[in-house]
């Protein structure tokens, strides 16, 4: 009986093993088909930095990973962006790394959130994030279609903003991210979706950082669930 038994574990570890080797294969055969090797650039602010996590956990090197993963070959992702960058800000900070002749398979754009939290004048905020926008869409070597924008999440249910005013925040974010689409459909830009999963944080103590403000590992991780497709699609057009 003993034996049977040893003999049934050998084999299931064996099936395991097989499985894994098969999913490695076939990543590997991915990537060979995919010879070219993509460029991304990524947009923003501490969101996109992913201030107070481990820089590895950030939303953009976290889409790197599952993009590598998925068989699409990456070079160091290329990000831009500060804590308490504004619109402005990062305008300033592109001008600044001079990265205007560099073209990129991949474009994400996340800003605002500092817009809002000064109570900087929102047609402004417009006007700015069109601008950054059509910049994007340059450095994807003019096609929109390389190009996602990322609503802002809503830091108002975070420890953080404990003694402020949620339902206001929640207010002016979610005006705030109907220009940001109103905007992306304009120029055929990808608009994708991150608030809704980021008001969980409310009862849902381990997707907010250290800091109690900002996102933590797990919940970038569920952005890039979102944000994913889209950058798959894109690659493989």
């Amino acid at each position: 009986m003993r034996n049977v038994v040893s003999i049934t574990m050998v084999l299931l570890l064996f099936s395991a093993c097989s499985i894994e080797l098969e999913k490695k294969t076939i990543s590997e055969k991915l990537a060979a088909e995919r010879k070219t090797e993509f460029k991304y650039l990524a947009l923003g602010d501490s969101y996109t930095i992913g201030e107070s996590v481990d820089r590895k956990k950030c939303y953009p090197n976290l889409l790197k990973d599952t993009l590598i993963k998925a068989g699409f070959l990456l070079d160091t992702v290329t990000i831009i962006a500060k804590t308490g960058w504004t619109t402005e800000d990062l305008k300033n900070g592109i001008f600044n790394r001079e990265i205007e002749g560099n073209k990129y398979d991949l474009v994400t754009l996340l800003i605002g959130v500092n817009n809002q939290y000064q109570g900087l004048d929102i047609e402004t905020y417009r006007k700015e994030f069109f601008s950054l926008l059509k910049q994007a869409i340059s450095f994807a070597n003019d096609d929109p279609k390389k190009v996602i924008v990322i609503s802002i999440p809503d830091w108002g249910v975070t420890p953080f903003a404990s003694d402020r005013d949620n339902k206001q925040i929640a207010f002016e974010i979610d005006n705030y991210n109907a220009i940001k689409k109103e905007e992306a459909q304009k120029l055929n830009v990808s608009f994708v979706d991150i608030t809704a999963f980021s008001r969980k944080a409310d009862k849902h103590p381990e997707l907010v950082a250290t800091d109690g403000l900002h996102p933590s590992g797990e919940m970038y991780l569920e952005w890039v669930n979102r944000i994913f497709p889209v950058a798959k699609q894109i690659l493989e057009k």
